[in-house]
């Protein structure tokens, strides 16, 4: 070989290594985050609707806790049928992706479309003209979800409002039951005959649901929030008896207030607010099922809160349901350990934790003299610094000032637990936001 014909053959070398290398760049750069996948079909790739944005970093703006098995599903799931569920975007970004959970399916969940869009307006299965997107999973448009797992989408560019509704469809041919999901969403969400993942219209959505089914996260890649903050809890923090539709619920209520006092110039770390409470929720115990439902908030924090992108604060209301829940009365000393357990999950990833403490709960059926004294020890305790980072007072913010052991009558829902509208509103409002601020640092 000559010297000239030599110098050609390391030149094209090279060159093949440089396209390798930026190819393998390229992928990496966008599957940002997308770690754990589940296997994949061999479906071809789709053509990508548009390339995802590179400015800004990831963050939550909207999630939900799977929760259970959707009852009437154990057999068919949702075969041939289209599922669009609405969600609300608490902060804008540029590019968007999804999780999809099957936690309490028993077989895999093929999913062989799925879309994003934005909603046409309020209360609609419509998408707004030119915004549907369609997802993809490592390149291809199907995705295998073993029975137990969870998947997260390749990013898509999609100009996502704050305050926007947002539509994800997802479509499955087969047999994959039961459906994972998280009940009394508070939100109308959507499903139809047939494979309408890319259907603009909303036509052929009839059926309307009061819950979120196999979406567990939104996440976008945002210029308007450098972190996340997770709301943890249980009923009072997933908006049990709040409107419907309207988003009241009090992170709803705290992420509009930060977001305002941004706008107005006022010196405030700029992050999104997510929700991640369930109706029921315990520290302590798990719910019912195999795999168990409603999982204890000691054994679920990693996946609600550690796991999701960004986080930099998570306030943790959770404890009432050990209280009314547990047969006899539970343990003060024992719910107090758990919470510092969930603390101390969350001090290991550097995140500042603020508590909240346990709002009043007289008159209900459940109510008793050695449950309120759970109660009053628990909360002394979350008064005195020796469980949380910084502390939220709801009990003082919420209670009737004339029977303290009692919500005050303007926040009751009517059933003495939860509160209405005003009520998550005065919660969100009774949160001091110089609390955002500050770190913690990471503990081994």
């Amino acid at each position: 070989m000559t010297r000239r014909h030599g110098y050609a053959l390391l030149a094209a070398i090279v060159s093949v290594i440089v396209a390798l290398s930026t190819a393998i760049y390229v992928g990496v750069a966008a599957d940002n985050g997308t770690t754990g996948r589940t296997s994949l079909s061999g479906a071809r790739p789709a053509h990508p609707s548009a390339a995802p944005a590179s400015a800004g970093v990831w963050v939550g703006t909207w999630s939900a806790s799977p929760v259970g098995a959707e009852p009437g599903t154990a057999s068919e799931g949702m075969t041939g049928r289209s599922v669009r569920n609405v969600v609300h975007a608490g902060v804008g970004g540029t590019s968007a992706r999804v999780t999809l959970s099957n936690l309490y399916g028993r077989t895999a969940l093929t999913i062989t479309h799925a879309s994003v869009g934005l909603a046409a307006g309020r209360e609609t299965a419509a998408a707004r003209v030119g915004t549907m997107r369609r997802l993809t999973f490592a390149g291809t448009t199907s995705v295998v979800i073993p029975a137990g797992a969870q998947v997260l989408s390749d990013a898509v560019a999609l100009a996502v409002p704050a305050g926007g509704d947002v539509l994800v469809t997802t479509y499955s041919p087969t047999l994959s039951g039961p459906v994972t999901y998280h009940p009394t969403a508070r939100q109308t969400s959507y499903a139809g005959e047939g494979d309408l993942t890319e259907d603009a219209t909303g036509a052929g959505y009839t059926e309307r649901v009061d819950h979120w089914r196999y979406l567990t996260a939104l996440d976008v890649l945002s210029g308007e929030a450098d972190g996340t903050v997770v709301a943890f809890g249980d009923s009072l923090t997933d908006g049990k008896n709040s409107t419907a539709d309207a988003n009241a619920r009090w992170p709803d209520f705290l992420n509009r207030r930060l977001r305002t006092a941004l706008a107005a110039g006022r010196e405030l770390p700029r992050y999104s607010v997510v929700n991640e409470g369930i109706g029921g929720n315990r520290v302590l115990e798990d719910a019912r099922g195999r795999p168990l439902e409603n999982q204890a908030g000691i054994r679920r924090f990693r996946r609600d809160v550690l796991d999701r992108p960004n986080v930099k604060v998570v306030v943790i209301d959770l404890g009432i349901n050990d209280i009314l829940r547990t047969p006899g009365t539970v343990d003060a000393q024992k719910l107090l350990a758990g919470l510092r357990d969930l603390v101390r999950q969350a001090h290991a990833r550097g995140i500042k934790v603020v508590g909240a403490t346990l709002m009043p709960v007289g008159r209900r059926a459940t109510w008793t003299e050695a449950r309120e004294g759970v109660r009053q020890t628990v909360n002394a305790a979350i008064r005195s610094g020796k469980v949380y980072d910084a502390v939220i007072d709801f009990d003082r913010a919420l209670r009737d000032p004339y029977d303290p052991r009692r919500l005050a009558s303007m926040y009751d829902s009517g059933d003495r637990l939860h509160p209405n509208d005003r009520g998550y509103e005065r919660m969100a409002d009774s949160f001091d936001l110089e609390y955002l601020k500050g770190s913690t640092a990471a503990r081994l």
